[in-house]
């Protein structure tokens, strides 16, 4: 069984903008003993599912702001935190957390929850991983919402994230508030320190170590070919729809990033451009960029 920690839930107590009950699923096939959470909102019996996935170092406290806007369309709104995250249990042993560890959690998950209809929405290590879901299941997945994020197909040689990676291995505990604000400066302290909760000391920070030393170094690292292999599916197989929002601030995964995935999705329209946002674009943007999305879709009520 794989040693992990739980967040006191007094910790979660009276966060601005989060009022949405927990979740739980235990024991998924190869999570014996961990348990994960998700926030569940809308109607439950909905055509309509929103698949919100959250990167690093954040968690659902990201989504607050579009939850409800999707919700209030009609739709079923699922945003899982990963393994590691959020008010989801914390594996102990940086070792644990890998590429198909994370993945293959949300796979689980989303079979658990027999989600369809689903629409994807992804940012940062949501993306990295979540764009390599659907070709897996791809009768399960109708939509796409891509905000700062990319995939991993081979070796990443950036600047942006060479610095962004220096921060956070710098300090086994590792500064969220200041990871945060730095990438997003729109973030008031009060919701920085939100993004601190789920983490009372270093202990709980395996996750947050761990995800960008998975970032790929050689063609072989774990996930390029998986990555690949997305790749190809959104170029060739995906006949859904799909939004883009781009943070234009962001140095790391920003304007050159993104509209270099736009060349890959097939059927990408012009992006939604956020001219303030950063790194965490949900947090400047969110309202507007789940507005614009819904209306795009089709999905707006009125």
């Amino acid at each position: 069984m794989i040693a992990a920690l739980r967040t006191p839930e007094e910790r979660f107590a009276g966060l601005r903008d989060y009022p949405f009950a927990p979740h739980y699923v235990e024991n998924l096939e190869g999570y014996e003993g961990l348990r994960g959470h998700y926030v569940d909102e809308g109607d439950k019996g909905a055509d309509e599912v929103f698949l919100l996935l959250h990167g690093e170092p954040s968690w659902s406290f990201l989504y607050r702001k579009m939850i409800p806007i999707f919700a209030d369309a009609g739709a079923r709104v699922i945003a899982p935190d990963w393994l590691g995250f959020g008010k989801s249990d914390k594996p102990v042993d940086d070792a644990v957390y890998s590429f198909d560890f994370h993945r293959n959690y949300m796979l689980g998950l989303i079979r658990h929850l027999d989600l369809r209809n689903i629409t994807l929405v992804v940012q940062d290590w949501g993306g990295v991983l979540g764009l390599t879901l659907p070709m897996e299941m791809p009768d399960r997945f109708k939509r796409l919402l891509i905000m700062n994020t990319g995939l991993m197909a081979g070796p990443v040689n950036s600047p942006a994230f060479d610095a962004w990676k220096a921060d956070i291995v710098a300090d086994p505990d590792v500064p969220v508030p200041y990871i945060m604000q730095k990438n997003e400066p729109s973030i008031s302290d009060v919701d920085a320190q939100a993004y601190a909760a789920p983490f009372p000391d270093q202990r709980y920070k395996a996750g947050v170590r761990k995800f960008p030393l998975l970032i790929a170094t050689s063609m072989d690292a774990p996930g390029v070919a998986t990555s690949q292999r997305a790749a190809r599916f959104w170029s060739e197989e995906w006949n859904g729809e799909s939004f883009m929002a781009i943070g234009m601030k962001d140095k790391m995964l920003g304007p050159d990033v993104m509209n270099f995935m736009r060349t890959i999705i097939k059927g990408c329209p012009e992006p939604l451009e956020i001219a303030e946002g950063g790194h965490f674009v949900q947090e400047s943007g969110g309202v507007q960029i789940a507005q614009q999305a819904l209306a795009h879709f089709g999905l707006t009520k009125g």
